[in-house]
């Protein structure tokens, strides 16, 4: 086991990362988010996390900061060998939440933690199976957040975010202080940024200002950021009936929108086009003209959300590296079917066997 002063040395090589004393305001506070100010006459810099307004902040990025190198291998279900288990968020910062849309809430977290290390996504695997929850696709396709999460790096200091996964199971019944002592001796982490409304631990104990105190015990920086609002949460009146929405943009919301088929707000909120993934086997209904070509793909071929049953106009279809192709979808209970002018579509051969092929979609035809 590494000790706590070992692990500050070791993998913050600037000096443990300490809090000062503050308390978190509610969520009713004007200010914007929890900054990180280096202290350059002292030794060993610490981080004093104040709240300052979203104009005032300085971002400091990866390089202002240095952490050293990581070379361990990606084990992080050995615990035994703490060198493989501190793999490669140890030194960094990590952004807590739910990351199953990857919107524009998720992207401010990365942003945040961009300016005060190396930005990780901690994310939890299996927490579907383990609840006993429904099962439902995912809304980004797995083979797709490596994409979604390189997209971002323009706003993260030209770094792309990176995810690190830890099995649910293995931290289900951890207490909000067990949790974040995981975090500190076992993944070596520097620094965690939350949303105001985070919560953690078994049965969700722990809240924002708990947080922050931990962290402060195990040496790590803690930056609280205020929620992302839904700029017409007042508009649509979503989700009026649940406690924890308070406006906040939310994955709940990007379902929502999907599920009324409003592509527009969908982008708004994920502050991209939604991409539907398919892969094909064969295409069924291949059908072609002298102007236009038509085909058609079962659901089960779907590896994400697809938006309402309807037609859909001007939208994209994406095949590996090649340019878009504009086309029609239309969806309905059993089928996927997609219509393309022939002129569009005849550079490529989507012919093949186990192509995976992606759809942005334009606007629901009524």
């Amino acid at each position: 086991r590494i000790s706590h002063q070992n692990l500050g040395s070791r993998f913050c090589s600037t000096g443990i990362f300490h809090l000062s004393s503050f308390t978190v305001k509610p969520p009713s506070s004007a200010a914007a988010t929890v900054a990180a100010i280096v202290d350059n006459n002292s030794h060993n810099p610490r981080f004093h996390p104040r709240f300052v307004s979203s104009s005032s902040l300085q971002s400091k990025y990866p390089g202002d900061i240095p952490f050293p190198p990581v070379s361990f291998s990606q084990r992080e279900d050995d615990h035994d060998k703490p060198s493989e288990a501190l793999s490669s968020v140890a030194g960094g910062i990590v952004a807590l939440g739910k990351f199953d849309a990857l919107h524009i809430g998720h992207r401010e977290l990365a942003i945040q933690a961009s300016k005060v290390g190396t930005p990780y996504l901690l994310s939890f695997v299996g927490m579907a199976e383990v609840l006993g929850w429904d099962p439902r696709p995912p809304i980004v396709a797995q083979c797709d957040r490596e994409r979604v999460l390189s997209s971002w790096a323009p706003y993260c200091g030209n770094v792309a975010p990176k995810e690190f996964q830890v099995q649910f199971m293995s931290v289900r019944h951890l207490s909000p202080r067990q949790f974040v002592e995981k975090l500190a001796r076992e993944l070596g982490v520097c620094g965690v940024v939350a949303g105001e409304n985070y919560r953690f631990g078994y049965k969700a104990a722990g809240d924002a200002s708990e947080l922050v105190r931990l962290c402060d015990e195990f040496g790590m920086g803690a930056y609280i950021i205020n929620s992302v609002m839904d700029r017409h949460q007042d508009a649509r009146n979503m989700n009026c009936l649940d406690l924890k929405d308070r406006g906040q943009v939310s994955s709940t919301r990007v379902r929502q929108a999907l599920a009324e088929g409003d592509m527009k707000y969908v982008s708004e909120l994920l502050g991209r086009p939604h991409r539907l993934l398919l892969t094909i086997k064969d295409w069924e209904s291949l059908t072609s003209t002298s102007s236009t070509q038509r085909m058609s793909a079962p659901r089960s071929s779907l590896l994400n959300l697809p938006p309402k049953d309807g037609f859909y106009e001007n939208c994209s279809l994406l095949f590996g590296e090649q340019n878009a192709v504009t086309c029609r979808v239309s969806i309905d209970t059993s089928h996927i079917h997609l219509e393309m002018d022939r002129v569009d579509f005849c550079d490529n051969d989507y012919s093949q066997k186990s192509q995976v092929l992606g759809i942005e979609f334009g606007e629901l035809k009524s």
